[in-house]
């Protein structure tokens, strides 16, 4: 019997997580026509975390459902829409936080999300937020956003570790 309840606290222990991508909402510019939207749909779907996506060739955006336990790289995903000719104009991730107080970062697989705006209060639950570094936003709308922070401009901290910044969504 303590085999057994040492075995479920250590599984407890290895699948907490501060936060876990569940969905995103990803709005491609340049699309204008089906075949478009078909090939930049063709070419996320070779990334092994996606589960599902559907198109919404009226608005532009591809609904995207991840699989549940698995890394997600934003950046796999944007190269992939560059790939298929075309870029991102939005990017909304939907995060399952477990909790994120004032003053911190978001982390996911060990990846920074960088808060741009300070958090009022705990969060926890299924949240929101856009991704506006360059090239996941428009470069006129990425220069509206102060540039105080070096790693926002870079993408990357002084470690040369890879740092997303976010906004609530």
């Amino acid at each position: 019997m303590k085999n057994y309840w040492l075995g479920f606290i250590l599984i407890l222990l290895f699948n907490h997580s501060s936060a876990q991508f569940i969905r995103a909402e990803l709005e491609v510019s340049g699309l204008t026509c089906s075949m478009c939207s078909l090939s930049t749909q063709k070419s996320l779907n070779t990334l092994g975390f996606i589960q599902k996506i559907n198109p919404d060739l009226n608005k532009n955006i591809f609904y995207i459902d991840f699989k549940s336990g698995q890394a997600v790289s934003l950046d796999a995903i944007k190269q992939k829409v560059k790939s298929a000719g075309f870029s991102v104009n939005k990017l909304v991730a939907i995060y399952r936080i477990s909790e994120i107080k004032p003053g911190s970062n978001l982390t996911v697989d060990g990846i920074t999300y960088h808060l741009m705006e300070p958090l009022k209060s705990t969060l926890k639950g299924e949240f929101r937020f856009q991704v506006i570094d360059k090239d996941f936003i428009p470069l006129k709308a990425f220069k509206k956003y102060p540039n105080t922070d070096p790693s926002f401009a870079s993408g990357f901290d002084s470690k040369n570790s890879r740092i997303y910044h976010i906004i609530p969504s």
